[in-house]
């Protein structure tokens, strides 16, 4: 911070809400009065355009600032730049230069002398205007090709065309080259050359002489395309790099400098000669805003008045800081006046329209320190507050939730209610499939505030085929006991049954003290949205029977919204015909408490069975029966099942083959363009060697296997949604046939439906045979070995598409068996719980890792030779007894010899076998090879062990 502000000399605030830039702000003796004095002429981004002559502020004056402003004037469009010159022909008084993004306009400023108190008038008139065909960045003026007597303008474009106008006419237009953005532009008199920095951060510098013999600028002209006979392209006449993008140029015409460039740059500033040599350079430790070069009394130096983003204006002689003052503002524009009262009054302007003209005082800024009330400290109350927070902090660190503890009441309360009937009309966007019509279903979601919240959002989720009419809102914020109501229309979009009928509501607001929260709510659609009654089919291909421990019901009574249209009026039947084709049929024993679901496909049957499962729990439940059972008395069955899951996995099978098949015919159809392109650009023409006609055969090709891939996701799509609905069917079976818990239930669910949607990384078998694995070889395993021998892995192969559906079919009916025998469903063993208890005997064995198999293995090999140490043991006393009383010693040990070397023999048959499994497994891969040759090293020390200590035993006898 400076020790010294800049003196206001005359300031002004130039309206409210309006924009300016650096082109914004020129001085000059713009209204030709001849005293030499200039006035401040500001244009705004609102099209305001402003005259003022500044004056010494007198504390007699009641005027202020509005006494200086001579004009003001507001054009229709926006004012990127003003400059003063003689942009007038045959005349050699100053006019105004307004640039607009559509449009140069030229304007005359005249005043006359009043005769009242009012003082003068001043009056804009428009001299002539250029309409431009491109949105303009800025221009520059001076005396292109050496003419003298009048100025000409050059205006660059936003596409990097620069527009000569001489005068009232338009002169030419040229493109620069390797254009992108643009840059500030300058006219250099000296040398009769326009300056610009390119997008490519290089200082370029074009001769108008150049310019004027290059190519016409009717439309922007490629480095790679030809010229036009007689033309030049256009090329610089030197380049400098800067590294970095240019703020401002500048080519003074003064004495002192009369040869030298200023460049401001967004960490330094750049001093070059006419030639491109660099004068000096200085590294800037601040964010310059704008800059100003002015004449020095001192020979061969420049002085340069510089603004940054603190507020300060420094003054420069070449590289040395002489003066550093302190505004109000950030200037984005600064020049220097000369008025009547004072010269050399620097004039700046903020981008929010501050304008001021001031001049280096040396009147000190002085900050005097507010005195402190030095009072002494109560340790006390010091003490009592250090207690209070430290129990604050001990009670934070009990607590081990990872998320807050939610209020005890909500800011919102979400109600979802489902409408009882179905819409007419019917809002689906089908009308109808195979002659049925499609109903929709309003669902209506009310949130009401009990605090004030801001930003509330809605969003909808439902899973495909069904959809809905709107999936997000945006709400009005809410008040204390405000409320709103938003609805929906729910229904099928798709010629297949949708496997859940169940949607989500989330709502995302923000609370008072700015927090985020979430807020989701549940709501189930009717069964009517998806079928219709009809008759019931005698002939299906798969059924499914249901037991309950309580007499008959009337199917009628249970769903009551298909009994009105049945044909069936005593109860026992009911037909539901889905709207994709599929036609379920519901049969009610007379005699026994059995129900009968029968139709064509296993996965159209789940609906139903859910439906009638859910109704007959809340029927039974109104009745007041609790202890109402149902169950499935089997088999499970697992080959239609398997029907389903053949189909999905032979759709992921054609979806990667098309996406191989399309990236060849991409890469074949990329090197047939190349090969054209570079034949095209050949100067001699060569023949194409039917290139073309293998570049459409090509582009057929990409488009045909396109449409192929677009088909197959939409079949994938429908045979993910049948194979989700499939294994919701199987869940529900296991669950009624072996009466499984709702935890138990969850947990196979988990496992046999862990993906909502297939991915091009993971899809549903590689995730589903993981899960399945992982239960049989944790709470489904058959003795607590393998238990153990599952927890201690660690990690495993990457997830991939599996070559064939083979090894998921047998673990999903091994794992069906092992429940069927008793298994029991639980994470207890993972939790460091006992594990359950080991399964009744049979049943398929498990195809084990290496690891798992050697450890097994290996570690049942040590336990024989214990046994076998025992009994030699008892046999080695009991033999020494008898050798002692019958004196028979050398047979004993004969004896006992063979029948060592007899056990040693069957104990080598195992690890032969052992280690024939682990070279015919090792060959899946290196990295898991070189991991089980450790663990198997780490094995075989038991067993050594035992060897030694089997050997003891003989050498005591030897």
């Amino acid at each position: 911070m400076s020790l010294f502000k800049a003196r206001d000399w005359w300031s002004a605030a130039l309206g409210e809400g309006e924009e300016f830039d650096q082109g914004c702000l020129c001085v000059g003796d713009v209204d030709n009065s001849g005293t030499g004095h200039d006035k401040v002429v500001v244009g705004s981004y609102m099209g305001m355009l402003r005259l003022f002559s500044p004056h010494a502020k007198d504390k007699t004056s009641e005027g202020g600032p509005a006494e200086a402003l001579l004009l003001e004037v507001q054009l229709q469009n926006a004012i990127i730049q003003v400059e003063v010159g003689k942009f007038v022909s045959c005349s050699d008084l100053l006019h105004l230069a307004v640039l607009h993004p559509r449009k140069c306009s030229i304007f005359s400023v005249s005043g006359t002398a009043g005769n009242v108190e009012h003082g003068d008038q001043y009056q804009l008139k428009l001299v002539y205007e250029h309409n431009l065909n491109r949105t303009v960045c800025n221009m520059t003026f001076g005396s292109f090709g050496g003419v003298t007597g009048h100025h000409s303008l050059c205006i660059q474009s936003m596409d990097g065309m620069l527009m000569f106008f001489e005068q009232d006419s338009y002169t030419f237009g040229r493109f620069l080259p390797s254009f992108l953005l643009p840059g500030p532009l300058v006219y250099n008199p000296r040398t009769d050359s326009l300056l610009t920095v390119s997008s490519a951060r290089r200082l370029e510098s074009y001769r108008y002489e150049t310019l004027a013999v290059a190519t016409e600028a009717e439309s922007r002209q490629e480095p790679d395309q030809p010229l036009k006979t007689g033309a030049k392209r256009l090329a610089p006449d030197w380049t400098v790099v800067l590294g970095e993008q240019a703020l401002d140029l500048c080519a003074p015409s003064f004495s002192h400098a009369s040869s030298s460039i200023f460049v401001l740059g967004e960490r330094n500033l750049y001093c070059l000669r006419d030639n491109s040599h660099i004068r000096f350079m200085k590294k800037l430790e601040f964010n310059p805003s704008c800059f100003l070069p002015y004449a020095s009394v001192t020979d061969g130096t420049t002085n340069l008045l510089l603004g940054n983003h603190t507020n300060m204006l420094l003054v420069y002689q070449d590289v040395t800081l002489k003066w550093a003052a302190q505004l109000p503002f950030v200037p984005v524009a600064v020049r220097l006046a000369n008025f009547p009262e004072l010269n050399g009054v620097v004039v700046s302007l903020s981008s929010e329209g501050h304008l001021l003209c001031s001049y280096m005082g040396t009147d000190p800024s002085f900050f005097s320190t507010p005195k402190v009330d030095a009072r002494e400290a109560d340790y006390e109350q010091v003490d009592a507050e250090m207690k209070k927070l430290q129990r604050f902090i001990r009670e934070a660190s009990r607590t081990h939730d990872i998320l807050p503890k939610a209020d005890c009441e909500e800011e919102l309360m979400v109600t979802v209610a489902v409408s009882s009937s179905m819409d007419s009309p019917s809002r689906s966007l089908i009308q109808d499939i195979d002659g049925l019509s499609v109903p929709s279903v309003t669902v209506q979601v009310k949130v009401r505030a009990r605090s004030a919240v801001q930003s509330p959002k809605l969003t909808v989720a439902i899973q495909p085929p069904l959809a809905v009419t709107q999936d997000q809102f945006v709400l009005e914020p809410l008040g204390v006991g405000s409320s709103t109501t938003v609805a929906f229309s729910a229904f099928l979009h798709g010629r297949y049954p949708a496997a859940d009928l169940g949607g989500d509501v989330t709502v995302s607001y923000s609370s008072p003290t700015g927090v985020p929260r979430v807020l989701q709510a549940r709501f189930a659609l009717p069964l009517a949205l998806l079928c219709v009654a009809s008759s019931p089919a005698k002939a299906t291909k798969l059924k499914i029977t249901v037991d309950t421990n309580q007499p008959p019901v009337d199917l009628g009574a249970i769903f009551p919204e298909f009994s009105a249209k049945s044909q069936d009026k005593d109860g026992n039947s009911l037909a539901f015909q889905f709207l994709s084709g599929a036609k379920v049929t519901l049969l009610a024993s007379r005699t026994s408490q059995r129900y009968r679901v029968q139709s064509d496909r296993f996965e159209d049957m789940w609906m139903v069975v859910k439906e009638l499962v859910k109704r007959f729990d809340q029927h039974f439940s109104k009745l007041g029966v609790k202890d109402f059972k149902k169950s499935f008395s089997g088999p499970v069955p697992l080959q239609d099942y398997f029907l389903c899951v053949d189909r999905h996995f032979q759709l992921r099978v054609s979806a990667q083959q098309y996406q191989d098949l399309l990236s060849e015919r991409a890469v074949q159809f990329r090197a047939i363009q190349r090969r054209l392109l570079t034949r095209f650009k050949d100067k001699t023409p060569a023949p194409l060697h039917n290139l073309d006609t293998l570049l459409d055969a090509t582009y057929s090709q990409v488009m045909a296997l396109a449409e192929a891939a677009e088909q197959n996701r939409a079949l994938l799509e429908e045979a993910s949604v049948r194979l989700r609905g499939a294994s919701h069917l199987l869940v529900l079976l296991l669950s009624l046939w072996q009466s499984l818990s709702p935890e138990q239930t969850g947990l196979l669910e988990a496992a046999l439906l862990p993906l909502l949607q297939d991915t091009p990384q993971l899809g549903w078998e590689e995730c589903c045979d993981a899960a399945v694995t992982h239960l049989l070889r944790s709470c489904l395993s058959q003795s607590p070995k393998d238990q153990a021998t599952s927890l201690a892995q660690q990690g495993g192969p990457q997830l991939g598409l599996p070559p064939d559906t083979a090894r998921l079919k047998k673990h999903i009916t091994l794992m069906c068996d092992r429940i069927g025998k008793g298994g029991r469903l639980s994470l207890a063993s993972e939790a460091g719980a006992p594990p359950p208890a080991q399964l009744p005997g049979g049943g398929d064995e498990l195809d084990l890792p290496q690891e798992a198999t050697t450890f097994i293995k290996k570690k049942q090999a040590s336990k024989k030779a214990k046994r076998d140490k025992e009994k030699d043991k008892e046999e080695e006393s009991r033999e020494t007894a008898e050798a002692s009383v019958g004196g028979a010693e050398e047979p004993v040990k004969e004896a006992r010899r063979e029948k060592k070397e007899s056990k040693k023999d069957s104990s080598k048959e195992p690890k032969e076998e052992t280690k024939k499994d682990i070279k015919k497994e090792s060959s899946s891969s290196s990295k898991e090879k070189r991991d089980k040759d450790k663990e198997g090293k780490v094995s075989r020390k038991p067993s050594a062990k035992v060897k030694e200590k089997k050997r003891e035993p003989e050498a005591a006898d030897g």
